[in-house]
């Protein structure tokens, strides 16, 4: 399911870590974390990820998408399809998907990697309390799509989003297809369609 966006006060950000006061030019510089990287999960991770997905997601609609075991299952099963967002270490954002070898998204796709399939379904986007409203949910998706089309026999990204999330993936390049025959008690959901192009078309235009 798609992102939940909500208006919140100022967000505490996270900085690098410094020393403060005069230094040698010649004092050998303290090792750090990155500042920033994107890899994907692994089943380390779940707890994290589960964290920032219950936070984000419980409040709004009473659930989340994925249960710590689900979330669980899909980093063993298809590690390759999701995508973290850390800073020194941190996790800040993640996307998580699985495999989905037909045309339109059904129930079972909620719980189920099919290995092989040229669709990917993104079940989550969440980004973490403290980094919302900074922009990092469409700088996190643009890695991801990106990424997926450097990954062999994949031809499409799908999702279902409640009606207020399609501009969003629409901005970026998402078509809305249908309304989806999925439903989360009272919410439905639109269905959204993401062309990854052919591998080929991939080496060419994303340095793979």
């Amino acid at each position: 399911m798609a992102q939940q966006v909500r208006s919140l006060s100022a967000l505490k950000p996270f900085f690098m870590k410094t020393s403060i006061g005069v230094s040698s030019p010649r004092r050998q510089r303290r090792h750090t974390l990155p500042a920033s990287e994107f890899r994907n999960l692994t089943s380390q991770d779940a707890i994290s990820v589960f964290e920032i997905e219950r936070e984000a997601f419980v409040s709004v609609s009473g659930e989340c998408p994925l249960t710590l075991d689900e979330v669980l299952a899909f980093l063993s099963q298809c590690p390759e399809l999701s995508l973290g967002w850390f800073e020194e270490g941190q996790l800040v954002a993640f996307i998580i998907g699985s495999g989905w070898d037909k045309e339109k998204l059904a129930k079972e796709a909620m719980t189920t990697h099919v290995p092989g399939s040229p669709s990917v379904h993104i079940h989550v986007l969440s980004v973490h309390r403290h980094c919302r409203q900074q922009g990092r949910g469409s700088v996190l998706l643009w890695r991801y799509l990106q990424y997926l089309r450097c990954v062999p026999g994949l031809r499409r990204a799908v999702l279902i989003c409640e009606k207020f999330l399609v501009p969003f993936y629409q901005k970026a390049g998402f078509k809305d297809k249908c309304q989806s025959a999925i439903s989360v008690g009272s919410l439905s959901f639109r269905e959204m369609e993401y062309q990854l192009g052919g591998l080929a078309y991939a080496r060419r235009n994303s340095g793979c």
